[in-house]
């Protein structure tokens, strides 16, 4: 790591920017700070193709094998050098100079990764040698498809065990907007379980993208089954993360996508409050 790296902005979560296999920081307008990134899925597979995807050569699959040792190793090259080392003076603004979080994120669906239990326990266990554990969040960014699975309840539970965080994606309340958005079949209903199981293991935000598509904004009925399909989860929810594109899509038909306006995503907040009682942050 050489100081004449860029500085790290908002814009841009580029995966390689120290060279590691696993790991890499990014300043999370979300989150507020500089993110430990863990990509599991270095091979940019996907079990979903999201329309607004910011990843580049992005496939359909799941990950390759995860080399363990070297993910611990990374984790603890990047840690102590934000921690200890001068990283944070190298390559973050003054007003992002802060670790917020490890977050289980990268190029693909995290929980695809027959090993993402153990990279949990890897997380934890870094920030537990360094005494930032409860200071420092762990949290998993997933579209919740594999929550069933017993290895993914598995590191969710241990999440969970230590104030974790899951931002489950729910961007859609019909079948036809999911398809069109994410690029899955899928039933609301079964989202509806998946997203109540998540949130039983361990603590859960809805994460949801507006945005214009072909020059339209999302219609009364788009939102009126996604606001549906949140509030039928309410009780169990942390609250809603709602966010805008900040970054281009990679995917084929990127030029139809566009901004949603600051002030629909303001009336949008305000609209799943009022019908949820749900909290909701806001990220142009």
């Amino acid at each position: 790591m050489t100081s004449s790296k860029l500085e790290l902005t908002i814009g841009d979560h580029t995966r390689d920017s120290e060279g590691m296999t696993y790991v890499y920081p990014v300043v999370s307008r979300r989150a507020g700070g500089v993110s430990v990134g863990i990509n599991l899925n270095p091979n940019s597979a996907c079990n979903w193709h999201c329309i607004y995807c910011q990843v580049p050569n992005l496939q359909r699959g799941g990950p390759p094998p995860i080399d363990l040792d070297r993910l611990s190793e990374e984790l603890d090259r990047l840690l102590d050098d934000i921690i200890t080392g001068d990283f944070l003076l190298r390559r973050v603004a003054a007003e992002h100079r802060r670790l917020v979080d490890i977050a289980f994120s990268g190029n693909g669906e995290p929980t695809s990764a027959a090993e993402f239990p153990q990279a949990v326990d890897i997380a934890i266990a870094a920030l537990r040698q360094r005494g930032l554990l409860g200071s420092v969040k762990l949290r998993l960014i997933t579209n919740g498809s594999l929550v069933n699975r017993a290895a993914v309840k598995r590191g969710l539970m241990r999440l969970g065990t230590v104030d974790g965080e899951v931002w489950f994606k729910v961007d859609a309340g019909d079948a036809a907007t999911m398809e069109r958005i994410n690029g899955v079949r899928q039933r609301p209903d079964l989202v509806a379980k998946r997203l109540l199981l998540a949130a039983r293991l361990c603590p859960t935000w809805v994460q949801t993208c507006l945005f214009s598509l072909d020059g339209k904004l999302p219609s009364e009925q788009h939102l009126s089954a996604l606001i549906g399909l949140i509030a039928s989860c309410r009780d169990h929810l942390r609250g809603v993360h709602l966010y805008g594109l900040a970054r281009p899509s990679a995917q084929a038909g990127a030029e139809r996508l566009a901004a949603a306006p600051v002030e629909l995503l303001a009336d949008v907040a305000g609209r799943i409050t009022r019908e949820t009682g749900l909290t909701v942050e806001v990220s142009p």
